[in-house]
């Protein structure tokens, strides 16, 4: 091979590789799929390659409520908002309902209150078992709140909601296959490979549908339910979807920042 065309050579697999990393860098975590007829929003984030964080009060101490007004915040400190969900359920404050960690600091305990109802409807925050999201020194991790708070694993940032769709590879018992409440509904798991796999129904889904979603369709041994209904939101420019709750704003808000 002569020198020159070794150089062109050398040249175009070095281009090659240059334009395939930029290519992962700005890879877009979520897409649109469909499972068992119903349409979704998946976001995939994988281990090592995403900085996922918590959200809640601004540098004022104020809740950020909206997708924009958290996105502006990492703007001005020159990052940005790749996408962002709401991360679990809250006070008409926009306190979160259970634990919350941010930074390795706890702003909110654990909620252990057994909710009944006279109408048989309990909340779902209380539906058991209910669990917590953790992002700690080996990863992402989901487990029952009563686990959690036995093991207390050292958590940078923590969110509780609920009730948990998958546990351990297999679905929460409590759910009824066929069931007629279908709504909206936002969830995240923890998956094959230490994937961590946000899920967002464009349809009204029961939650034995969207606890298998987890389990079959996106291979998460385990994940948590989010909010449902008026709470469910997305934050994707690259999908256009900037949404908002029609509760007034949004609580704790997981946020994946670049």
């Amino acid at each position: 091979m002569t020198y020159l065309k070794y150089s062109v050579l050398a040249a175009a697999i070095m281009l090659a590789a240059t334009m395939t990393s930029l290519h992962q860098a700005h890879a877009q975590p979520c897409e649109q799929e469909s499972f068992e007829e119903a349409k979704y929003v998946v976001c995939t984030l994988e281990p090592g390659n995403a900085d996922l964080r918590l959200f809640w009060k601004n540098a004022d101490g104020a809740p950020y409520r909206t997708f924009s007004s958290l996105a502006e915040a990492v703007r001005a400190k020159g990052r940005t908002l790749t996408f962002a969900v709401n991360a679990g359920m809250y006070r008409t404050d926009f306190s979160p309902i259970g634990l919350y960690v941010e930074n390795g600091r706890e702003l909110q305990p654990a909620n252990m209150t057994e909710a009944e109802s006279s109408s048989g409807q309990v909340p779902n925050f209380y539906k058991k078992p209910n669990g917590v999201f953790f992002l700690g020194e080996v990863g992402a991790g989901i487990l029952p709140t009563d686990e959690f708070l036995k093991r207390r694993p050292k958590a940078r940032f923590a969110t509780q909601s609920g009730p948990m769709l998958v546990i351990a590879n297999k679905l929460n018992p409590i759910f009824i296959v066929g069931s007629t409440d279908r709504t909206r509904r936002s969830g995240v798991g923890t998956c094959e490979r230490g994937a961590v796999r946000f899920a967002i129904s464009e349809d009204g889904v029961n939650f034995h549908d969207f606890a298998r979603l987890f389990r079959d369709h996106l291979k998460c041994a385990d994940a948590l339910f989010l909010d449902g209904g008026r709470g469910v939101g997305l934050y994707n420019p690259e999908m256009g979807r900037n949404d908002w709750s029609w509760h007034g704003g949004y609580g704790p808000i997981f946020g994946l920042v670049e």
